[in-house]
């Protein structure tokens, strides 16, 4: 039971943390039709930047401006390497940011060093929640899924329940009409491009401080960014939660199962015929957690390419 509860939360959380980090993309990706391959590149400079910035403001301060920091990069990034190359079609859009992010890999490792930094909870907030079982659970893990939660009601609102959310959508899906009723629809497209990128810092320093802070941190996370947002659907907050979720909740269950389908079909008396034929038939769960996300993937792709909760245009 002790196993299973605490699968249960680390699974929420991981898959939680992932939306923190998707979130942002499915608004420029799924929305802008900006294919940034350099988002995953934000969220380590929002790690880094609160890192550093730690010593000088405190935790909290460090947090807050680092988002507006990353926010502010996401904003150039848009204004000056995107939007010169825009009209060109998603396979330059692909190309600058896959550059870009390299060039943020190779800055990090010249100002931080190639190796990870010392980036703590801080001890005001490093406690234990509860226990489960022997087992104490940090309370500051919890914390980054409620940050997630909050994150994703914030934007849930602010999208479609206020007349900036309008503005947006209309800019994004009708940028002719949005421009002819009086909106800036470039500085909208440089804003939600902003947005998206702040809130991939903020996961960054939210979560660096727990997790692991180095200069590989951005290439661990940044196709499972494509991953979520596939499965989700493009540009549906709650499909990519939900992607997130069940991400999060797989690969938790899966790392500690070992239990091959050799050991399973051996209960209907086909034990022997799968151990002969070996290969994946013998492999244990535990091992191929890994490449489940990868799976679903290929399945959602297969039975319903729009995503679970994208739209069919």
């Amino acid at each position: 039971m002790d196993y299973f509860i605490v699968s249960l939360l680390n699974g929420l959380i991981y898959g939680l943390l992932l939306f923190m980090v998707s979130a942002g993309l499915t608004l420029v990706f799924g929305m802008m039709g900006i294919l940034n391959f350099a988002h995953a590149s934000f969220y380590m400079l929002g790690a880094y930047a609160a890192y550093a910035l730690q010593p000088v403001i405190g935790f909290w301060w460090a947090v807050v401006v680092a988002t507006v920091l990353v926010g502010g990069v996401g904003v150039v990034t848009e204004r000056y390497f995107l939007r010169p190359v825009h009209k060109y079609g998603h396979a330059h859009e692909l190309l600058l940011t896959f550059g870009l992010s390299f060039i943020i890999a190779e800055l990090v490792k010249l100002f931080f060093g190639n190796y990870p930094v010392n980036y703590r909870v801080p001890q005001a907030l490093s406690f234990s929640a509860f226990h489960v079982g022997p087992s104490a659970y940090p309370f500051y893990r919890l914390l980054i899924g409620l940050v997630a939660i909050a994150m994703f009601v914030l934007i849930y609102l602010l999208l479609t329940r206020t007349r900036v959310g309008i503005i947006v959508r209309a800019a994004i899906r009708r940028p002719a009409m949005a421009g002819a009723l009086g909106h800036n629809v470039p500085v909208v497209f440089m804003a939600v491009f902003g947005v998206g990128a702040a809130l991939a810092g903020l996961a960054g320093a939210i979560a660096g401080a727990f997790y692991t802070t180095s200069p590989n941190m951005a290439i661990e996370l940044a196709v499972m960014m494509f991953v979520v947002v596939v499965i989700g659907g493009l540009g549906s907050l709650e499909g990519a939660l939900l992607a997130s979720l069940i991400i999060g909740l797989s690969t938790s269950f899966s790392v500690g199962v070992d239990v091959s389908l050799a050991q399973v079909l051996a209960y209907v008396g086909m034990g022997d015929w799968a151990r002969g034929i070996g290969g994946l038939l013998t492999l244990k769960l535990s091992s191929l957690s890994g490449t489940i996300p990868y799976a679903l993937m290929l399945l959602v792709l297969l039975i319903r390419p729009y995503g679970l909760m994208g739209a069919k245009e």
